[in-house]
């Protein structure tokens, strides 16, 4: 059956963001599901697909027998346009269904300049915008994330928000809202039953006021008793209870993040001021290091990548992270996979880590000493001194790095114009101090403007204007010459607008959908934002900029202060006045001022040093803090006496996240720092062929490579790397398809450490069971169809294919042209590729076409899916160095007009110049390709 997009979505950027069918993705049965919830992400499929919330909430609720979770992420302005040109609805990757057919559509606030892509998930859904819009059997729409702690400007547009952490208290819910409804409880009382659950703020049970003091709108009450004045964060107390998912789905379009990412602890020790994650996931809970290898290592041979992720706020914080690394990599040495560790700052690593992460090809490292002078780093409450960020860089440069990358804010406040110049001279500086290391010490800058958030010490403070910031990038960019280092900053119109929403009120939703009633999209990415728009909107509303911008008085009412994070009341404020006076507070959890961080079991025992306690509110037993750490220690064998396991670390990009890289075996066949003495292995030549059906049309070539690389490390069977700096697997393929175009016959020469040297069974069987494993792990529409070994004298595919089979289907019959009609196809190019039309000679390549008959029809649209009616036009054509002619351009050729909307296309094989399909054994080796006189057509 085709996907509803089918006919179109080749048109767009990337058709397998909106197609699904992806590895370990799960599609429930709709009729059995008490509760079916489409998880919204109000970003692209390429971002969403990498945020490790959607991923934990996707693994949790499709294991609850009762809940059905499906996935939908805002598309790209292009499949925008041709689903409002068709008046289709945005569909679900796992059963094709519209949002508005789920009883539950669940979104992730992760940033205020994504509110208006929540009303493009919500209007191309079907579901009305506005909850009090909604009616009975409208799906509940549920926000949650860090900006569910803040949502007043979105309020109207949800029904009801989580607060805090999903993992204990949603699926019940969700199967209380599936029950109530169910049972016949009307909307409005299945809302105030849900307000009842602790963490649920439903905003259309609250009353508001204007305040006269801040001239903000707050909520000052509620329309019914049984709904609590205050809504309480949720958080989970024992993450192990929530083992990290390995079995995410594994993207068919390449994602942001494309590797599989661990949340190795929640919440931050440092207290930073400016700083909303570090206030609202308090407190710091770390996963048991057992489970964080069990997900690392399964979720790798899982989905077959060859990188991984530990992910916290600030990595380096974590207690057991040095052995923790070391075990993990002692895992996974023998899958070659490579390690990333996120927030890994300098000053916050051993001399044993650091020492290992630079011996091998360690070109860069990533910090943040966010502001340029001390007093500023007080003020902020960021605990490192000028000798923590000499220190580091002395360490950084003084093992092989050659860059260093320095984040930094402006707009902080109290700045004056000497904390900004610190910046560019903290940079210069260090640059100066890498040059006695290495002459091509380099140093990037990259500063971005501060957004007051709520939740922290600095609600209260004005955020810096647009005239002021210009002025100080202005400022940076004059010094940043002098100092010769690289300076990068951000525009300052986004920040404007995230200011004004981070702490707006319920007024402006009205701006909101105003906004994207003008075309707001994706106003987190530069390129779309619009501030021309945008005031345009706040001048409509008659917005005060000043009241949402400027100082707010303590002890004036605020809009989420109905919104209780678990902070101790007064605590904001306390830490707001020292910020004034530039005092710091200790980082909490650790020994005043020192990072808690012990290697091995002996040392932490040894440590009975006061741990701090910011007294916030959230009562953390400090004893059980320690005495974990001491545990999780013994659970990694962390000792003095054991035997100390060197792990050399690979940056490629230059900059933070660092690649660690087990030494024992390369990273992939031929990548990466070999052990004295290893040989790589010869392997032999296989070629595999393989179709590509339905959604698997739509992956992109380049796609294709990377998924198939991914199929054969999830079968357990090792691909041959080429030599050099940068190894590649050893794969040759036929012709490039066009997008959307199918495939029955496919093929790839792949050179496969196979069998392996523990294959027990019978070598005639070997092949066959390469196969089988394979065809085990390939995902949805991607079909392995045979594998076979090449012999010794056999040619690879570049030399060997010249004809390609070719089948279109069109709605309708067409009068097709004869032979010497046939005039040239003008072919064109996107705008990007900066090439001019050209003719092709459509004639100089055919070689045969026909019609097919009934029976070759009906067995072409199974094997296909395409429909039973229509017309199948079935050519061979001649293939060049170019690749021969689109399947478009033969049709458009032989009907003599570009093809009706709807039209299918599929290659169905590619032949050598004899004839012999190209997956065909050869004896001899192949002659050289020819040029081919042209056949005579098949009777049409």
């Amino acid at each position: 059956m085709l996907h509803p997009y089918a006919t179109f979505v080749g048109k767009v950027e990337k058709p397998a963001r909106y197609l699904g069918g992806e590895y370990q993705s799960i599609a429930k049965d709709w009729d059995a599901a008490s509760c079916r919830v489409a998880l919204a992400f109000p970003d692209i499929y390429d971002i969403g697909m990498s945020h490790l919330g959607t991923k934990i909430l996707y693994s949790l609720l499709n294991k609850h027998d009762g809940i059905l979770c499906e996935r939908a992420f805002t598309p790209w302005l292009d499949m925008e346009a041709e689903l409002r040109a068709r008046a289709l609805p945005l569909l679900t990757l796992e059963s094709a269904r519209p949002l508005s057919a789920f009883d539950v559509i669940g979104i992730s606030l992760q940033f205020e300049m994504t509110y208006t892509n929540v009303l493009t998930l919500l209007d191309l859904g079907g579901v009305p915008l506005r909850a009090r819009d909604r009616g009975e059997d409208d799906p509940m729409v549920l926000g949650g994330g860090p900006t569910a702690t803040h949502p007043e400007p979105i309020a109207p547009f949800f029904d009801a928000l989580l607060i805090g952490e999903a993992e204990e208290v949603l699926p019940p819910a969700l199967l209380d809202l599936a029950a109530w409804k169910k049972a016949g409880v009307p909307r409005q009382e299945r809302l105030i039953r849900l307000s009842q659950l602790k963490g649920f703020y439903v905003p259309s049970l609250y009353t508001t006021r204007i305040d006269a003091r801040s001239d903000m709108e707050v909520v000052d009450g509620v329309v019914d008793a049984r709904v609590p004045r205050k809504v309480t964060r949720v958080w989970v107390e024992d993450l192990n209870k929530f083992p990290f998912p390995s079995d995410s789905p594994v993207p068919y379009a390449e994602a942001v993040f494309d590797r599989v990412s661990v949340e190795i602890a929640r919440g931050c020790t440092e207290g930073c001021r400016f700083c909303q994650a570090g206030m609202i996931y308090r407190p710091v809970r770390e996963r048991d290091p057992e489970s964080i290898v069990k997900s690392v290592v399964e979720g790798v041979r899982n989905g077959g990548y060859d990188e991984t992720s530990l992910t916290a706020l600030s990595t380096a914080d974590v207690s057991c992270i040095t052995p923790l690394v070391k075990r993990v990599m002692s895992e996974l040495k023998q899958d070659q996979v490579s390690l990333s560790v996120s927030s890994l700052r300098a000053y916050g690593l051993n001399e044993e880590l650091l020492d290992e992460i630079s011996s091998v090809r360690a070109t860069g490292l990533t910090f943040a000493p966010e502001a340029g002078t001390q007093r500023m780093r007080d003020v902020i409450n960021k605990n490192v001194t000028e000798e923590h960020i000499t220190a580091s860089a002395e360490k950084i440069f003084s093992r092989g790095w050659s860059r260093m990358k320095c984040y930094f804010m402006i707009g902080l406040p109290t700045e004056l114009d000497e904390d900004v110049a610190g910046i560019v001279q903290t940079g210069g500086r260090l640059r100066r101090l890498g040059r006695k290391f290495r002459q091509d010490a380099e140093v990037t800058v990259s500063v971005s403007s501060h957004v007051p958030k709520p939740h922290t010490p600095f609600q209260w403070c004005a955020m810096d204007t647009m005239a002021e910031i210009q002025r100080k990038q202005r400022m940076l960019r004059d010094m940043a010459r002098g100092e010769r280092i690289k300076l990068k900053h951000h525009e300052v119109g986004g920040s404007y607008v995230e200011g004004i929403l981070s702490r707006g009120d319920r007024r402006l939703a009205d701006v909101v959908e105003g906004a994207w009633k003008r075309g707001a999209r994706f106003d987190g990415w530069d390129e779309h934002f619009d501030l021309t728009l945008w005031d345009a909107v706040l001048d409509e509303h008659h917005v005060d900029r000043e009241a949402y911008l400027g100082t707010r008085a303590v002890d004036a009412a605020q809009p989420w202060d109905h919104i209780d994070v678990g902070l101790a009341e007064g605590f904001l404020a306390w830490e707001y006045r020292r910020s004034l006076k530039n005092r710091l507070s200790p980082p909490c959890g650790k020994p005043n001022k020192t990072l808690l961080h012990h290697t091995t079991i002996e040392d932490a025992e040894a440590d009975q040093r006061k741990l701090v306690c910011y007294d916030c509110g959230i009562a953390c037993d400090l004893t059980e803090m320690r005495d974990e750490r001491i545990e999780y220690l013994k659970t990694l064998d962390a000792r003095k006496d054991g035997r100390r396991v060197h792990l050399p670390v690979l940056d490629e990009n230059g900059v933070s996240p660092t690649h660690i890289v087990a030494p024992s075996v390369p990273t992939a066949r031929g990548q990466g720092p070999k052990p004295k003495g290893f040989t790589q292995v010869e392997g032999r030549r296989f070629r595999m062929k393989f179709g590509k059906r339905g959604r698997g049309a739509f992956i992109a070539h380049l796609d294709t490579m990377r998924l198939l690389v991914r199929v054969f490390r999830r079968a357990g069977v090792e691909i041959i790397y080429s030599k050099g700096f940068h190894p590649k697997p050893v794969l040759v393929f036929g012709p490039a398809l066009g997008l959307g175009v199918a495939a029955l016959g496919e093929y790839v020469d792949v050179q496969l450490d196979w069998p392996p040297s523990d294959y027990t069974g019978e070598p005639a069987h070997a092949d066959a069971e390469l196969a089988k494993r394979l065809r085990a792990v390939a995902p949805e529409g991607f079909l392995i169809e045979a594998v076979r070994p090449l012999g010794a004298g056999e040619s690879n595919l570049g030399k060997v294919i010249a004809q390609a089979e070719v089948a279109a289907w069109l709605p309708s019959r067409p009068v097709l042209r004869a032979l010497t009609d046939l005039a040239p196809v003008v072919r064109t190019h996107a705008a990007t590729v900066r090439k001019a039309p050209r003719p092709i000679d459509v004639a100089g390549y055919l070689l045969s076409a026909r019609l097919a008959d009934p029976v070759e029809h009906e067995s072409l649209a199974a094997r296909l899916g395409w429909p039973a009616g229509g017309t199948i036009i079935v050519t061979r054509t001649r293939v060049d160095n170019d690749g021969g002619c689109k399947p478009r351009e033969l049709v458009e050729a032989l009907t003599g007009a570009p093809p009706l909307a709807g039209a299918l296309y599929a290659r169905l094989a590619l032949y050598g110049v004899d004839g012999e399909e190209a997956f065909a054994p050869r004896a001899t080796p192949t002659p050289p390709i020819a040029s081919t006189p042209l056949a005579p057509f098949a009777e049409l």
